[in-house]
């Protein structure tokens, strides 16, 4: 196999070596099951504690206010059918058009169960209009979802002037934070939010584990009924090697949030070397490590496949919605011509993304956009 350049880590990060390690013996000698008496159903319920507790410190919450899941996705349900349950008098729901494609589909899903859904704008930077925010918010509003950082431009909605907003208003405040763990710091004992939503594998951790943030005194309904697991708000045997694998990881997003700067650098060597290509979001405040390139007279899909067959790793939007042949929903939102938005690559780094390999895609990229422009020979 080619050395790989990866640079799509807002889909997925690579497993840090200390998390596999954490979790090894958990696979092995420690297979014990948390919620059994004797001595390794201890030394598990022992290593979910220290787990439930890591996440806690780096979300600066209470551990009792952590629920472990299955990951992003379920977290966004439980949160969204959560709060429609416990609140039946209260059926309008505020997100954005940016939002992720699983809370977009949860709308839908609110407006099949009789509730009405208000979809916000942004405006061509990606920014949301916090009066229009504040203005949408109705006596019957149950809950206000936006997200920490967006997937695709990585734009930070500002949540320490959403929040006040929202909680001003008497509505609960969902955070979507699957993007924003471990590239910027966050601190749930100064926002006021309610629900808060991570995912293990964006931030070096394993795949199909999470955790949901529910502030104590919030009763939402079990999301899996049929077990005492999570204080009786997600039944069934807890996955306790990925569990074990997403305390670690938080601990080493903790970590490295001190260390962000030289990603960002990197970031911003790769965005200044595209001279030619429009730079969404730019303008704002955008996470250390996103660069969503639109090149123009180009095709996106063509660009991954040129790049990838070299080895270098990158995406046209989402994860989630990769091989369809619409324009992004956020670019769409963000009232990017659709030609420009087909156009599109995300480049996405990480902790582990060197010098060296932002060298080799700058030196790279002019040749393949000649190439796919008809201006350059043909590559193989």
């Amino acid at each position: 196999m080619r050395e790989v350049i990866y640079l799509d880590n807002n889909a997925t990060t690579r497993m840090a070596p200390e998390v596999l390690e954490a979790m090894l013996p958990y696979f092995r000698e420690q297979y014990g099951n948390a919620s059994s008496g004797h001595l390794l159903g201890h030394i598990s319920e022992g290593a979910l504690v220290e787990a439930r507790n890591q996440v806690a410190a780096l979300l600066n919450c209470q551990a009792a206010e952590v629920v472990f899941n299955g990951g992003g996705t379920e977290g966004l349900n439980h949160a969204f059918r959560g709060v429609f349950e416990a609140l039946p008098g209260k059926r309008h729901f505020v997100i954005t058009a940016v939002e992720h494609s699983a809370v977009l589909a949860l709308g839908d899903w609110l407006k099949r169960q009789g509730a009405e859904v208000t979809v916000l704008p942004v405006d061509a930077a990606g920014r949301l209009d916090l009066a229009q925010l504040e203005a949408a918010i109705r006596l019957d509003t149950a809950l206000v979802s936006v997200m920490a950082a967006n997937n695709e431009t990585g734009v930070l909605f500002p949540l320490e002037e959403i929040a006040p907003r929202v909680k001003a208003r008497g509505a609960l405040l969902h955070v979507d934070a699957t993007q924003a763990i471990g590239k910027m710091p966050l601190d749930l004992a100064a926002l006021p939010a309610d629900l808060l939503n991570l995912s293990a594998h964006k931030f070096h951790g394993p795949k199909g584990v999470g955790a949901l943030f529910i502030r104590r005194g919030l009763r939402l309904k079990p999301f899996l009924i049929g077990g005492h697991q999570e204080r009786g708000r997600r039944g069934g045997t807890e996955n306790l090697p990925g569990i074990v694998g997403l305390g670690k990881a938080a601990e080493l997003a903790a970590l490295g949030l001190s260390n962000l700067e030289a990603v960002c650098r990197r970031r911003d060597i790769l965005e200044a070397s595209l001279t030619d290509a429009v730079i969404h979001g730019v303008a704002v405040s955008r996470l250390p490590n996103t660069c969503f390139a639109g090149f123009p007279g180009i095709e996106g899909e063509a660009l991954l496949l040129r790049l990838s067959q070299r080895g270098i790793c990158v995406s046209t939007g989402s994860a989630c919605t990769t091989g369809q042949t619409e324009p992004s929903h956020v670019l769409r939102a963000m009232g990017v011509e659709p030609r420009l938005a087909l156009g599109t690559i995300r480049f996405s780094l990480s902790r582990d993304t060197t010098d060296q390999e932002i060298e080799t895609v700058v030196e790279l990229l002019p040749s393949l956009l000649e190439e796919l422009r008809g201006r350059g020979p043909v590559g193989r």
